[in-house]
């Protein structure tokens, strides 16, 4: 296990009666025991119109974190390309570079992270996702050093070299980063289906690029870290309930008390809803190793990227805490 390296996705959660003012303000205390804890990096997802997700704009939150740690390594996780100008991505992670040398990483994604009523809000068109593998050459572009035929450059942004990973939960983003030479990043704590498929699509059809001679893949994955593994358990049962209760509660004018999840936990939507969690890690620190250490094997990962889904947010920051990697 010393050789896996640990990631940390944070959506800026914002729980429920609570401000995005303090939710922020725990993403600065989740990444500060990140980096305590010798996680490798720590992720942000762009999401709009989702009033529990304060991560909307992952620059401004890498900003901000970033005047608040040393050493850890800061990423989107991701862009949503098609939502936005390459141009204008290059410029953002690019200061970002400038600002903290070593430290930036930009993951992108094809979604829009949003409806499609937000996706109109932000003036962007049906078709953008289709260019979403010229735009990614495009971006490359501008965070590079040859000079551009276009004679457009991005200040700051050129000659920053930004890394990139691709984003993905099935076979387009895999093949698309095999192509490109890029990192490729697989959404399994969410969207466990593909994984195993795409990894394998990915490391068979990997073309070298300059920056990244060899392929590399890291994977998501929940973890329920705990002082033992029945509290670990317990709190595994909430999350599920927590998961379940949110998402059957988008559209309701009324969210559903945890009660009445529990009540529809069999439901053959509550069990869809369940079974995005399969890839989870649930126990005290010794079994959680364990756990993330077979399932890198099971899915030939370089790196996890870990996603803490406790109920609350003390619960999550000892998840954090006790499931790194040197607990």
């Amino acid at each position: 296990m010393a050789a896996l390296k640990l990631s940390f996705l944070d959506l800026a959660t914002v729980e429920r009666e609570s401000t995005v003012a303090s939710a922020l303000a725990h993403s600065v205390r989740l990444a500060q025991t990140a980096e305590a804890g010798g996680y490798e990096r720590i992720w942000y997802a762009e999401h709009h119109n989702m009033p529990t997700i304060a991560s909307s704009s992952p620059a401004v939150l890498i900003a901000h974190i970033a005047s608040q740690t040393e050493r850890i390594g800061l990423g989107s996780g991701g862009v949503m390309l098609p939502n936005h100008s390459p141009l204008v991505v290059a410029e953002q992670f690019g200061t970002l570079a400038e600002l903290h040398p070593g430290r930036i990483h930009l993951g992108l994604g094809r979604a829009p992270g949003t409806d499609g009523a937000t996706f109109q809000a932000l003036r962007r068109t049906v078709q953008a996702a289709d260019a979403f593998p010229n735009d990614v050459l495009e971006l490359q572009a501008y965070l590079g050093s040859d000079l551009p035929l276009t004679g457009v450059n991005a200040y700051p942004g050129r000659g920053t070299n930004v890394p990139i990973t691709i984003l993905g939960s099935s076979l387009f983003g895999a093949n698309l980063a095999a192509q490109l030479g890029l990192p490729y990043s697989f959404a399994s704590h969410f969207a466990p289906q593909a994984l195993n498929a795409a990894v394998q699509h990915y490391r068979a059809n990997y073309q070298p690029s300059a920056q990244h001679p060899e392929p590399y893949v890291s994977a998501g994955v929940n973890v329920i870290a705990a002082e033992n593994d029945e509290a670990a358990r317990q709190l595994f049962a909430r999350a599920e309930l927590e998961r379940i209760r949110a998402f059957l509660s988008r559209g309701r004018d009324v969210p559903l008390t945890i009660e009445q999840a529990e009540a529809i936990r069999d439901t053959p939507a509550a069990t869809e809803i369940r079974s995005m969690m399969r890839y989870t890690a649930v126990g005290g620190p010794e079994r959680v190793r364990e756990q993330l250490a077979d399932f890198a094997k099971l899915a030939d990962a370089d790196e996890l990227v870990t996603v803490h889904p406790a109920p609350t947010r003390d619960e999550q920051l000892e998840s954090l805490r006790l499931g790194d990697p040197g607990a």
